[in-house]
């Protein structure tokens, strides 16, 4: 593992602090991700720039044990708290660049704002995706405006709702709306179909309405919410909200510099738990394949967060390591990062009970235990624990 504590280090003229995870993207992937590995006893940096789609929710639909009434900012805020309680370090920045930096088996990292740069030993990419966006008029996200049909459309039964858009997406979409309302139009904006012809047999088999004029206003109700849409063929039909479906663009770029493998729809491309093609970097949550989903999200960063444990964790030694470097001694563990201990130690969690950091450590000599980060064995950048 690597150790924060005089592990500064020059690259090219910028100064790396070292990390043994890096999590970029501050969605709810990364933070489960950085909450599971800071908890497993690594050092975390969890870069979030702000903003994103969990940001954007008004409320908060489908997550057990999470009212409605929080909003995306709010879990957000939450969470940060809680990767902090448990010794993630969370930086406000934006990482610009990525590059593998070692020339041997085990991989290491730098990521950089274009300002500082950071060393870590391995890269998680949560770094998430941008709808596309049609034009004004629309209404504000979360009040009538919405991006996600699985956590919304509950919203919508018995209601007049909206699709926007020409491609396959839109007009299925419309057709799933169907299971929860019987008024549903398809508004392609003066815009050309790009459905198929199977798929337009389909529509027509349905009873969505479709639409091809073009917007030219919107109505608003007193709280703000979506009234109706005013037409260029002077028409006005109303509606309490829709979705709008133009596709996705996926902020993979840091995973292009990584040579990270990316599938036909642009994503990041992984297994079960978030490796990606190239040792040492993980991704998780939508810039991946699969529901783009809060507790989907959530399942990966845990998972990512124990695979990420597994590639990390010191014991136990293979039979080949005790071979070449003989029985683990008594003063080579615990193997925990010297700042994470002491966040677990102090934690009102603790089975113990929290105590102070200079509190003797089981196995330790009480008389050595204030100063038991200064052991041969847990100096920063020795092969012994770090």
């Amino acid at each position: 593992m690597s150790n924060r504590t005089g592990s500064a280090e020059h690259t090219g003229d910028l100064v790396a602090d070292t990390y043994d995870v890096a999590v970029v993207g501050g969605g709810p992937a990364g933070l489960s991700t950085a909450l599971y590995a800071a908890r497993l006893g690594n050092d975390v940096a969890m870069f979030d720039r702000g903003g994103g789609r969990a940001a954007m929710m008004m409320d908060t639909h489908n997550v057990i044990g999470v009212t409605e009434d929080v909003s995306g900012n709010e879990f957000l805020s939450t969470a940060h708290e809680q990767i902090q309680h448990y010794g993630a370090d969370l930086h406000r920045a934006y990482i610009t660049d990525a590059a593998r930096i070692d020339d041997g088996d085990d991989p290491e990292f730098v990521v950089s704002t274009g300002e500082d740069e950071y060393r870590t030993d391995r890269v998680v990419l949560a770094t998430g995706f941008s709808d596309g966006r049609p034009d004004p008029p629309l209404p504000r996200t979360g009040r009538g405006l919405h991006w996600c049909l699985h956590c919304d459309a509950y919203m919508f039964v018995d209601e007049s709702v909206f699709v926007m858009g020409t491609g396959e997406s839109a007009a299925h979409v419309a057709m799933i709306l169907l299971n929860f309302t019987d008024d549903v139009d398809l508004l392609t904006r003066g815009d050309e179909p790009e459905w198929s012809d199977d798929t337009a047999k389909q529509l027509e088999a349905h009873p969505v309405t479709v639409i091809h004029d073009e917007l030219a206003g919107m109505k608003k109700r007193d709280d703000g919410w979506l009234e109706a849409f005013e037409f260029e063929d002077g028409t006005t039909r109303e509606y309490r909200g829709g979705f709008p479906m133009y596709g996705s663009n996926y902020n993979t770029g840091l995973a292009e510099q990584l040579n990270c493998e990316l599938n036909d729809n642009e994503q990041i491309d992984v297994d079960d738990h978030g490796r990606t093609s190239e040792d040492g970097v993980f991704a998780v949550g939508d810039v991946t394949p699969g529901h783009n989903q809060i507790p989907v999200a959530m399942g990966q960063g845990a998972k990512a967060g124990i695979a990420l444990h597994m590639d990390l964790r010191q014991f136990p030694r293979s039979l080949d390591e005790i071979d070449e470097t003989g029985a683990v001694s008594d003063t080579a563990v615990p193997a925990i990062a010297p700042d994470q201990l002491e966040t677990a130690v102090a934690h009102e969690g603790h089975a113990g009970g929290p105590r102070d950091t200079g509190t003797a450590i089981e196995g330790q000599d009480p008389t050595t235990a204030d100063d038991w980060t200064a052991t041969d064995e847990y100096q920063a950048g020795t092969d012994v624990c770090f």
